[in-house]
């Protein structure tokens, strides 16, 4: 699928002929494309999920649709989706796991009256922008990448972290349809580089921390009723930017099945 950057498709344009792992997703553009007007019914439901093939299910709602939702509603106390309300740091879709996903999907039902949006990195750009004498420094080195369900506050790794959902990673990757480098390493799940000193270490990751999330790398989706977004996961850091906790927000989500990245 190729777009001009900053393009917006209607629904009408929208169409699932499309191989996420043969096809890059977006040629020289941000990493994200956005449709507008999106209705959902069980047609939309059936030809995404038969055209991203593999799919991950990580949301703990009905497991039966075909998508997913990204949700701060609760019923008898307990939330029905996942990731509740407030703000999240920038993040990669289960870059903690041996296989990040290739590709996420979000499509917009139910949003608050401010608040919400996401933000995207482009990391690309983001490693481009990193000073020669660190990429020298890191060239071969791998990261922690964790995961304890948290939203806003790093993950402590001082105790024993085996129960906790993590995978070291290249601390750059090739993109596996690209071939371009990437910076992969993200504020909330990114902790430590695998054999530096943890003084040096934490020093470094601040410094990848800015640089991943300086604002002129940064595209702000303002969500629309019925906006339909899809982002490379290897190419890209999202966060979610601060909505009222009494406000509800759901965003219908799915992921497509990823590989092992290397440098």
């Amino acid at each position: 699928i190729a777009v001009d950057e900053g393009q917006e498709i209607k629904a009408g344009d929208l169409l699932f002929s499309w191989d996420p792992y043969s096809e890059p997703m977006v040629a020289d553009s941000k990493g994200i494309i956005e449709f507008r007007d999106i209705v959902e019914d069980q047609t939309m439901r059936e030809e995404l999920d038969e055209s991203t093939g593999r799919r991950q299910m990580t949301i703990i709602e009905d497991r039966e649709k075909k998508l997913h939702p990204t949700i701060n509603i609760k019923r008898d106390g307990k939330p029905i989706g996942a990731f509740g309300d407030g703000d999240m740091w920038f993040h990669i879709d289960s870059g903690y796991s041996a296989k990040p996903y290739r590709y996420t999907f979000l499509y917009g039902v139910k949003l608050p009256s401010t608040g919400g949006n996401t933000l995207f990195s482009n990391m690309y750009m983001a490693y481009e922008a990193l000073p020669q004498e660190l990429k020298d420094k890191l060239k071969g080195r791998k990261a922690l990448h964790i995961h304890e369900y948290k939203r806003n506050e790093k993950v402590d790794i001082s105790a024993d972290i085996s129960g906790s959902p993590h995978y070291y990673h290249p601390v750059f990757i090739s993109h596996p349809l690209t071939g371009r480098k990437a910076l992969f390493v993200d504020r909330l799940m990114t902790r430590a580089i695998q054999g530096i000193d943890p003084v040096e270490s934490d020093a470094i990751m601040d410094q990848l921390y800015e640089i991943g999330e300086r604002k002129e790398f940064i595209y702000e989706h303002e969500w629309q009723l019925g906006d339909f977004v899809m982002w490379d996961n290897l190419a890209t850091i999202h966060a979610r930017t601060y909505f009222p906790k009494d406000e509800e927000r759901l965003l219908r989500r799915c992921t497509v099945e990823g590989v092992e990245v290397s440098e």
